[in-house]
């Protein structure tokens, strides 16, 4: 898992580039842990959401270890946000 601020951008570059479910999950890691990006519980879910979408199992577990701390609305933010990237894909 990357640790820094220059990791994460690397992490959300290889989002950008490749989506796979791997670089997917290491993005909703990071944001999920705070690590070289700020906390944000609604971006985690969303990019561990895009990850279970493609069948990562880790993802679906984490996103419903997330989705037990959130309000409905925050994961409803969460959701839309998946969908809107989705559609830029």
């Amino acid at each position: 898992m990357v640790r820094s601020a220059g990791a994460a951008a690397e992490a959300l570059e290889l989002v950008e580039s490749t989506g796979t479910a791997d670089a997917l999950y290491n993005l909703g890691m990071l944001y999920s842990t705070g690590q070289g990006v700020q906390l944000d519980y609604v971006q985690a879910h969303k990019w561990f959401n895009l990850a279970a979408m493609q069948g990562s199992a880790e993802a679906k577990v984490k996103r419903a270890e997330l989705a037990a701390e959130m309000s409905g609305n925050e994961i409803a933010v969460a959701q839309r946000e998946a969908r809107e990237w989705l559609s830029t894909r």
